[in-house]
């Protein structure tokens, strides 16, 4: 079996192990609120509604592979990643603690094709199972103990408390941004810093530290996730405007009706061309949609995009080069990273 398939089943049951913590007397209603969010139950269930796992399955593959090689009794010792499944599934319950309240946030009543948490149950239970998922993820990456020396469970769990904070502070500047007309393009990196990339550096630098990796390859680990955030996000923004809705499964007319400052749009202000004028007179309707993104394209900013998502597509690809990560589990990494940087337009 494929590492990255015995790594996605260790993730599921540690994810139902982890959320059945509320799986008690007087509790089902709540558990169910979780099991619901986390795609297993209710209409539409599967791995479509579960989502890829994408930050688990990095945290394993880059814990396995900084692979030291020692074997006690037959088992593998220090480099199992098998004992770094409750930090992956800690991780995960962290992505799904911040879109249940990002649903919320953004008013959206949907998520992979099924109505959201708050839609189902209302905005007080969605945030109270959000905190849930908050909670239960903390638990989680407590569960190293045991498996790993104790300064090693506080600099794991240290890490993902600081890309939590991030997480925080990347949702409050993309608000706050959502009522401004002066921002430059300058405020769309701490931003989408925030948001995608603190997580999935946190993935990287987790999976390291818990392979035992020495501090040079941590950091380019840390480094690498951190990139691969922010040339994911630019692509988002491009097929945000630009896709192919049928590839993507999203349309393509969101991110100019819903007023989205995307780095397209950022540039496309910033040249104060025939773009920028209509977007400073209001919200775009759907039937403006085509005409406005063939502006933005003409003025330079899906090719602008473009090159930056290029651009730290390298940075990412580089650092994962230094970081250097070997065996089957360093394939399978180069080979998620180009599934993740070359998604289809």
């Amino acid at each position: 079996m494929p590492i990255q398939q015995s790594m996605l089943e260790a993730i599921e049951e540690e994810l139902k192990r982890q959320v059945a913590r509320l799986d008690q007397p007087r509790m089902q209603p709540f558990h169910q609120m979780l099991t619901y969010h986390m795609g297993w139950i209710g209409e539409g269930a599967g791995p479509n509604a579960a989502g890829k796992r994408i930050r688990p399955l990095l945290t394993l593959l880059v814990t396995a592979s900084c692979f030291i090689g020692d074997v006690v009794g037959g088992e593998v010792g220090r480099g199992n990643w098998l004992h770094a499944v409750s930090a992956a599934a800690a991780i995960e319950l962290i992505h799904n603690f911040s879109l249940a309240h990002d649903d919320i946030q953004d008013n959206s009543e949907l998520r992979r094709g099924r109505k959201t948490l708050w839609v189902k149950w209302g905005s007080p239970m969605a945030i109270n199972a959000g905190d849930a998922l908050f909670v239960i993820a903390n638990q989680s990456i407590l569960d190293l103990i045991g498996r790993y020396p104790a300064e090693i469970v506080v600099r794991a769990a240290t890490v993902l408390n600081n890309s939590c904070l991030d997480l925080t502070r990347g949702q409050y500047l993309d608000m706050s941004y959502e009522e401004r007309t002066d921002l430059t393009m300058e405020d769309y990196w701490p931003m989408i810093g925030g948001k995608t990339s603190s997580l999935l550096s946190a993935c990287t630098q987790i999976g390291a530290i818990l392979g035992y990796a020495q501090e040079p390859q941590i950091e380019a680990f840390r480094l690498f996730g951190y990139h691969l955030g922010l040339a994911f996000q630019v692509q988002d923004d491009i097929l945000g405007i630009w896709g192919d809705e049928n590839l993507t499964g999203k349309s393509a007319a969101s991110d100019l009706v819903e007023g989205k400052n995307s780095l397209p749009v950022l540039y496309g202000l910033e040249q104060n061309g025939r773009f920028a004028e209509r977007w400073r007179k209001g919200p775009i309707s759907l039937a403006e949609v085509s005409e406005v993104a063939a502006l933005l394209e003409a003025e330079g900013g899906k090719a602008f995009a473009e090159k930056m998502s290029a651009e730290e597509t390298q940075k990412a690809l580089g650092c994962l080069q230094e970081a250097n990560p070997r065996g089957e589990a360093g394939q399978a990494i180069l080979q998620l990273a180009n599934m993740l940087l070359k998604r289809n337009q």
